[in-house]
């Protein structure tokens, strides 16, 4: 139950002797007139007054949430609080009247949203403040505050009440707030370069577009199992197909996985589809959606992230998949194209590997185990093994590779890209190699899926597409080291008989 604790009784029966004498805790068509960062503009001028009374001559109606709350008699500090900014609030018993001074001197309380009415002044020690001369309460708190000096410091209620977390901390929505205009600004740079934003559907027929475990649902009408939306790649060529030439959606993804620093299950992804361009360009194109992000966030081009400073001032480093095994990872390079050999020494690293994995997965072993974490600034390795790249073309120099890479900073993957498989037969041959691997055991391999061989039958544009995670990109960007900082409601799992 809700609402029965001591203190929220208390504000309850407050909330009461308000309406009992004639106060709506809750009234409604109220406006006010301005920010208080705009308010604060307005009135700036006031700080260059001489003399003693610097003032406004004219009355302003601002609103905010109040923070903290300090009477002395018959007169009261407060502050109060609204999205970007806060204000100090002077009222007074004969500013707003002694009915309203009474009434809001007991029963006006931390948490509480109010409307200020009043002028700009300087107070006695040269704080920028409102005189009120007059305050509405818009909304009544009841549910206390944490106490201001210890915050919220448990994460768990953090990240389940984020409108808690908001309400004390405004760095926090700050937060949220920088997360928007990076999704904007990536949309702006796509859309000023010719790409049209598009959307596909969030249940698909068949798990496809990457390698990962869905969620499933089922649709009463049609009575069919559907999948929810684990990437839109195919859907995307699909329009490629059709004649578009350069397509992107920023889109929400789940994969129905394990939560970590940095996975969610639902999770926020941009792809883009570019006819007649490559992998080489898309690399290009990535370079400057960071110079562009840089520039419209306002930060260096040398950024923190943890222990480590990331330098986006120099073109982005470009190493092959099997070079970064040895030059970066250490690996010897006489193992790195011999099964046996990199089981082996994967045992002597006192690392498990599956004796059935193909050569093309054993590498990947070794590049998550002795490389990915040492890529620190901005790195793309390029030319991915084949076997682990079912949707990339295939390189003409060299059968066992795919013209495809992957963006590394901070030693997280943030982007991954490739030109893609447009011969509609070798598509259909690898979709019954993943067929197999499913059948062997892996739950992430892709489903079959002939209506996308049946389009890429029509032919498809040579294209390179290009998909990068929102998410930690944000994380990178704001120097947060959990994902669940940059997911405004991330999942939880369920508090014992509450539900989530």
């Amino acid at each position: 139950m809700i609402f029965q604790n001591e203190l929220e009784q208390i504000r309850i029966a407050k909330a009461n002797e308000l309406k009992a004498s004639g106060y709506n805790p809750y009234p409604h068509f109220l406006h006010r007139d301005m920010s208080i960062t705009d308010f604060k503009a307005k009135f700036e001028y006031i700080k260059n007054i001489n003399g003693d009374d610097k003032k406004a001559d004219i009355e302003i109606c601002v609103a905010g949430r109040l923070k903290l709350k300090r009477v002395a008699g018959k007169s009261t500090f407060a502050n109060i609080e609204d999205e970007d900014d806060s204000i100090q609030v002077y009222y007074s018993l004969n500013s707003i009247g002694e009915n309203d001074y009474n009434a809001f001197k007991k029963n006006l309380e931390v948490g509480d949203i109010i409307l200020v009415k009043g002028y700009a002044f300087i107070t006695k020690t040269g704080e920028f403040s409102i005189h009120a001369s007059k305050i509405t309460l818009a909304s009544k708190a009841l549910s206390p505050l944490p106490e201001k000096f210890h915050g919220l410091a448990d994460k768990e209620i953090r990240y389940r009440q984020r409108y808690l977390d908001m309400i004390m901390d405004s760095s926090v929505r700050a937060d949220f707030i920088k997360r928007a205009k990076i999704i904007s600004l990536i949309r702006q740079f796509f859309q000023e370069r010719g790409f049209l934003e598009v959307e596909t559907p969030m249940m698909h027929p068949i798990a496809g577009g990457a390698n990962a475990k869905p969620f499933i649902t089922h649709h009463n009408a049609l009575d069919v199992d559907r999948y929810l939306k684990i990437a839109p790649e195919l859907y995307l060529k699909r329009l490629i197909v059709g004649g578009m030439e350069a397509v992107f959606e920023i889109n929400r993804c789940f994969r129905n996985e394990g939560m970590d620093l940095t996975h969610n299950p639902e999770f926020t992804s941009i792809e883009f589809y570019w006819a007649w361009h490559d992998y080489n360009e898309a690399m290009d194109l990535s370079q400057e959606l960071f110079k562009v992000l840089l520039q419209g966030l306002n930060m260096p081009s040398v950024i923190e992230y943890g222990e480590h400073s990331i330098d986006f001032s120099k073109p982005f480093a470009r190493i092959k998949y099997l070079d970064a095994l040895t030059q970066i990872g250490g690996v010897p390079s006489d193992i790195i194209k011999d099964k046996i050999k990199i089981l082996n020494y994967l045992k002597s690293q006192h690392l498990e590997a599956n004796e059935n994995l193909d050569l093309g997965h054993l590498q990947a072993e070794l590049f998550d185990n002795f490389v990915e974490a040492k890529l620190i600034n901005p790195t793309f390795i390029v030319d991915f093994p084949l076997s682990i790249s079912p949707l990339s073309r295939r390189s003409d120099e060299n059968a066992d590779i795919a013209e495809r890479f992957e963006l590394y900073i901070a030693g997280k993957e943030i982007a991954n890209a490739f030109n893609e498989l447009n011969d509609p037969l070798d598509q259909y041959e690898r979709f019954k190699a993943q067929i197999d691997a499913k059948n062997a055991g892996d739950d992430e391999a892709h489903e079959m899926d002939e209506d996308y061989c049946q389009a890429l039958g029509y032919a498809m544009a040579p294209t390179v597409g290009w998909g990068l995670g929102v998410d930690r990109l944000v994380m990178l960007l704001l120097n947060k080291q959990s994902i669940r900082d940059v997911i405004l409601f991330p999942a939880m799992r369920p508090i014992k008989n509450q539900g989530e």
